[in-house]
Order: structure tokens, then C-alpha cells, then sequence
């Protein structure tokens, strides 16, 4: 098994929607019906690609286009909405799933305990995440990350989130490696944003080449690779 004696204390932060687990598709669910509900917009996430997103972008793009402007609505309200009717969806969910190499993976990376830290870096509200997260048995394996309630805009999560776990380790942002973990060009723009490392993972239809090509370090078709782990920890 690979060691991480020679490497500096290191941040691991992974994206949920893709990357991690298939909600199959209960968060565009129920966040189109709180869009209904609160500002009054039926269908209003047709049509958007929700991978790589945060949530926030989500609802402006989403209101955006049928009035062209997002004002006078509450984005918290709209979040209280959304978590109850995800809530909904996921308890009558039996498609939701941990993908591919998933769970081994971070079985293996939770013995290293000491010099990594295992976090989350996601465009998810924390509290969907971990719904999300807790539906497919992963919950356990995450207590920090940057959220998409932290920030808007990715690259700041990721940045939070990378914080959060260098404080974990007792250690300076400049005293840490970061690595991302994802599955589309969003997660390895906000990683190369603040000098981390990003690792692709090709399980939303993007091939190992073209994240490659993106400036991932290392892509893999799946985290069932038994690469992965040797490149989280190089």
C-alpha cells in the first residue's frame, strides 16, 4: 500500500454529484419544485447542466432566464424549501448510490489519519451534502469541507475548504498540499485557482483525455482504479 512518509501534511477534497454518488437526479427535483414554490417559476432548471455548479449559480441561472433578472427573491428561503423537498426525495430514493471504488477508497485513505485530511469541496449547501452523503452510507467518512453555502463561486469553496483542513492538520495553507477530487472541468478550474493539485474522474461523461487536457494531474475513468490511490498520495 502506498505511504505518505515523504509528503507534506495534504488536503483531500472531494466533490459529491458525480464524483462521489448518484442522487439520480433528486437534487434537480427538488430544486425545481422550490423554485415553483417560492418564487413562483415552474421548470425553471430545464435545460441547465448541473454538474460542476454550485447551488447558488444554479438558482441565479435558473431565475435568470425566464425574467432576465434575479432580484427580489430569498435565496435562504429558497434553500429552506429545497432541503425539505430534498429530504422528500431521498427518503423515497432507491436508485441513490456510492459510485464505483468509492467506499474502498476512502476506507484505504482513513488509514493514513495524521498526515491527510479528508474533506469535501462541493457547489452543494452543506446540509444537502450531507443528506446526499447520509443517504448512501458516506456521511461518516467527512467532518469538514468548503460548501456551496460558504460561497458562490467554486473556486472560493474549494479555497475554504482547503482552509478548513489545513486547520485540521495544525498546519499553514503554505505548509499544505491540496489535491481536488472531480469529475468535471469546474472542479479542476477552482483547483488550479488557488495552486492545488486536481484529480479527474470520468464518471459524468467527461473522458480521462479531456480532463487531461484541462490540467487535471491525473484522470481516471473511475475511482475503482487502483491508481487512485498511489496518485492521491504521491
Amino acid at each position: 500500500m502506498p505511504t505518505v512518509t515523504n509528503i507534506l501534511p495534504r488536503v483531500l477534497l472531494f466533490d459529491i454529484d458525480g464524483t462521489l454518488l448518484t442522487a439520480d437526479g433528486a437534487g434537480r427535483r427538488a430544486l425545481s419544485q422550490a423554485l415553483s414554490d417560492v418564487c413562483g417559476h415552474s421548470n425553471a432548471v430545464d435545460g441547465i447542466d448541473f454538474r460542476g455548479m454550485t447551488d447558488a449559480l444554479l438558482i441565479e441561472q435558473a431565475l435568470r432566464a425566464p425574467t432576465g433578472s434575479t432580484d427580489n427573491f430569498d435565496l435562504n428561503a429558497v434553500y429552506s424549501v429545497y432541503l425539505l423537498h430534498l429530504e422528500q426525495e431521498l427518503a423515497q430514493l432507491q436508485s441513490a448510490r456510492a459510485l464505483p471504488g468509492v467506499v474502498p477508497l476512502l476506507e484505504a485513505l482513513h488509514s493514513h489519519a495524521g498526515r491527510l485530511a479528508i474533506g469535501l469541496g462541493t457547489g452543494n449547501i452543506e446540509a444537502a451534502a450531507y443528506m446526499k452523503l447520509g443517504k448512501v452510507g458516506l456521511s461518516k467518512y467527512f467532518n469538514f469541507g468548503g460548501f456551496g453555502s460558504d460561497h458562490r463561486i467554486r473556486s472560493e469553496i474549494i479555497r475554504i475548504g482547503a482552509a478548513r483542513g489545513c486547520q485540521q492538520l495544525g498546519c499553514k495553507m503554505t505548509d499544505c498540499e491540496v489535491v481536488v477530487i472531480g469529475d468535471t472541468h469546474h472542479d479542476i478550474d477552482a483547483a488550479l485557482a488557488i495552486g492545488a493539485r486536481a484529480v479527474g474522474v470520468g464518471t459524468s461523461g467527461k473522458t480521462t483525455q479531456e480532463l487531461l487536457s484541462h490540467g487535471a494531474t491525473h484522470a481516471f475513468d473511475t475511482l475503482e482504479d487502483p491508481s487512485v490511490l498511489a496518485a492521491l498520495l504521491e
